[in-house]
């Protein structure tokens, strides 16, 4: 391998590496998602409702089947091979160039938070469009028989939006979805990254401090994000009315009305099943970057190897 080919894939490494790994875990995650987004739908505009993630479940499997869970599918790993792939490839690009900078392998807490927030931002922007996609065939079951938009794919779905909506109407949601994104890698890059550091040196490297570290990500990624995440999905799931008009203007009005119909405490609805949606996900999502970077860094050696005989 040439030093160009290796500076080439040494770049693209993470993004590779990223995509891939959230594209893996979100196959697996991916029933647990949709009920996460029918509980957060339930009782929208009403007080104290208590939407059982068990009973949503049982509801959607009796009146569709077990694959409905898997509705939305396509869209999910789409949203992984830009979202992510963005997220994940900036965040280490980040911590590259701030070790660069340090003149050393140590990385700062500041410099972590940083580098989180700017790469969970900028990868929500990417990935806007399947992540609208997905609420809107997530939600589809949701609405009358006669209005459901029963879209064949993601494909369709992001093409009928753009054809009925116009093109902006897929980044539908941006603003609570950057907000989201950044609380998210704050909580979970962040936390994972500083986590791991101290539990590598408490008991070593190893699956126990990768569990360890993934768990404690997963809550405070939970805990930062679930209110953004709750706005985000309101304002992709709605559509306009038989006069045109949304029933939300925007993120902060969305985020008024659920206060003033639902209660603040609306905004944590459904949290034990959205922390069980993010902390599998962001443990096999980062579990297996680190076996596709252990891997890479395996046929790179290889390659080495066979170039010196």
């Amino acid at each position: 391998m040439d030093s160009s080919r290796k500076s080439t894939w040494q770049l693209a490494q993470p993004f590779v590496v990223g995509g891939l790994s959230g594209m893996a875990a979100t196959a697996v995650i991916q029933p647990v998602d949709m009920i996460k987004v029918r509980v957060q739908l339930a009782g929208e505009g009403k007080m104290n409702v208590h939407a059982h993630p068990i009973r949503i479940a049982t509801e959607i499997i009796k009146r569709d089947s077990f694959s409905s869970l898997y509705r939305g599918l396509s869209a999910g790993l789409l949203r992984q091979a830009t979202y992510t792939t963005a997220r994940l490839g900036l965040f280490n690009t980040f911590l590259g160039m701030a070790k660069d900078y340090n003149g050393s392998d140590k990385v700062s807490f500041a410099q972590r938070a940083a580098a989180g927030l700017a790469a969970g931002g900028l990868g929500a922007i990417v990935g806007n469009p399947a992540d609208l996609a997905l609420i809107r065939m997530q939600s589809d079951g949701t609405l009358p028989v006669e209005k459901r938009a029963n879209y064949r794919g993601v494909g369709d779905a992001l093409m009928r939006i753009t054809k009925q909506e116009g093109p902006l109407a897929l980044w539908n949601g941006a603003a609570p979805t950057v907000a989201r994104a950044m609380a998210l890698n704050l909580g979970m890059l962040t936390t994972y990254s500083q986590t791991k550091h101290y539990l590598d040196e408490l008991i070593g490297s190893g699956p126990a401090s990768s569990f360890g570290s993934s768990a404690v990500a997963g809550f405070f990624a939970s805990a930062l994000s679930l209110p953004f995440d709750m706005v985000k999905t309101r304002l992709q799931k709605q559509r306009p009315d038989a006069k045109g008009l949304m029933p939300y203007k925007g993120a902060f009005d969305c985020a008024a009305k659920i206060i003033k119909t639902e209660g603040i405490l609306s905004f944590y609805r459904g949290f034990p099943v959205y922390y069980l949606r993010i902390a599998p996900h962001a443990m096999l999502t980062l579990w297996t970057a680190e076996v596709l970077t252990d891997l890479g860094k395996v046929l790179l050696s290889n390659g080495r190897a066979k170039q010196t005989l």
